[in-house]
């Protein structure tokens, strides 16, 4: 069955993309200058001035802890919103914790168009394996089947047996969740001797590494990633063309020397500054913290939007696991718990493509099951746990070493 078309913004050309966001961005500069959240920061901007995405290189950025310290119980989306609280349709929470909002409709995420560039429409059934409990990203994978006239399972995280049963019973075609979980499901069918009918794969989450990407290859399953997040909604995903992320039409992304708002070279890697066009939640030049670089010239699929190279990374230590943030503040409050432990380690690596994580606790004494429910309290997932002598890691200012290999 052929896929209709999304809402064709992403095949544009330059000069038409340019025309339309000499009229929307203003608009959204201005929307977010009447807001409280912006009242300092964009004061003495002139929203008309800003008609082009190189004029944003002058405004402030906001990076997330400004937008969690803005956020308080009177105030719980800081001032950042268009409409109160109590109009939207969902509310979320991440850890932090940090409250987004969300809305039924009109793929308020815009994640179709990163279904739609994976061959996904009418006449599937996506199995959607992201979480639906606090975080948006089931929601958010939700609304984007919908838009392209998919079928949704709302499958959720766990109960793989269950998940296997559900899929060969349904018929599943595609899934949507976190790049490991895939093989957990397939190798588990296999197990139970289902043959499933899934070809199609849209991830997110955590990176998709080529050797799991191969790995679905072999198996049938078309598998491509996007880059999303609870605040921003889609930044960038895949198409067929599998070279580099072609950039939303919904957003704006700047490359910048990481903790400034200075643009780097084109092709320098740099931290991604965000700035959305959703008129509800206008978030002005948002640091998420990741880093990337622009791709020179256009995507061999056609749609003619800047690229990016992907994650490259974190500007600070941060880094994902299992599809979860480990932050070095949570290292430090698993250090802080215990008077006799003196420093800590996450260590991050794969092993038969699935994320591990290992935490080396530098201790006078001790038993590495007297921190295992602290590490899983503290960082919220699963780990090995290792103590070791006083003076055994390295003085060299890293508390979570990435090992995984992205390329």
């Amino acid at each position: 069955m052929r896929k209709k078309k999304h809402d064709g913004l992403e095949w544009r050309s330059p000069d038409g993309r340019a025309e339309d966001l000499a009229t929307s961005l203003p608009l959204q500069i201005r929307a977010a200058r009447a807001l409280p959240g912006y009242a300092d920061s964009l004061a003495d901007v002139d929203p008309d001035a800003v008609t082009e995405a190189a004029a944003l290189a002058t405004l402030p950025v906001l990076r997330k802890s400004g937008l969690g310290t803005a956020q308080t119980p009177d105030n719980p989306l800081g001032g950042f919103a268009t409409r109160a609280v109590h109009e939207f349709s969902y509310l979320f929470q991440s850890p932090g914790p940090l409250y987004e909002p969300g809305m039924i409709g009109e793929d308020w995420w815009r994640i179709g168009r990163f279904l739609q560039a994976a061959g996904i429409g009418a006449g599937d059934i996506v199995q959607n394996c992201f979480g639906y409990h606090l975080t948006p990203a089931g929601l958010m994978f939700d609304s984007g089947a919908r838009a392209v006239g998919a079928a949704v399972l709302p499958a959720g995280t766990g109960q793989t047996d269950l998940q296997v049963r559900a899929a060969a019973d349904l018929g599943t075609t595609a899934y949507a969740g976190t790049p490991d979980y895939l093989k957990i499901i397939l190798d588990r069918a296999a197990e139970l001797g289902e043959r499933l009918k899934i070809t199609r794969a849209v991830v997110s989450g955590g990176a998709l590494f080529p050797s799991l990407r191969q790995e679905y290859d072999d198996r049938g399953i078309a598998c491509l990633q996007c880059y999303a997040t609870a605040d921003l909604g889609l930044i960038a995903y895949e198409s067929e063309a599998r070279d580099g992320m072609i950039v939303d039409d919904g957003v704006i992304v700047e490359i910048v020397t990481p903790g400034t708002g200075d643009p780097v070279d084109p092709g320098e890697v740099g931290e991604v500054v965000v700035t959305t066009l959703n008129p509800d939640y206008p978030l002005i030049r948002f640091a998420t913290g990741d880093m990337s670089a622009v791709l020179p010239g256009q995507s061999p699929c056609g749609r003619t939007n800047m690229r990016i190279k992907g994650w490259m990374g974190r500007a600070d230590q941060t880094t994902k696991v299992k599809g979860m943030f480990v932050r070095p503040e949570q290292v430090a409050a698993l250090v802080a718990r215990h008077k006799h432990v003196h420093r800590a380690r996450v260590i991050v690596s794969r092993e038969n493509e699935m994320d591990q994580m290992l935490v080396r606790i530098e201790a006078e004494g001790g038993d590495w099951t007297a921190y295992e429910d602290d590490v899983h309290d503290l960082l919220k997932l699963r780990a090995r746990v290792e103590v070791v002598a006083p003076g055994a890691l390295p003085r060299d200012g890293i508390v979570i070493e990435d090992l995984r290999k992205y390329d």
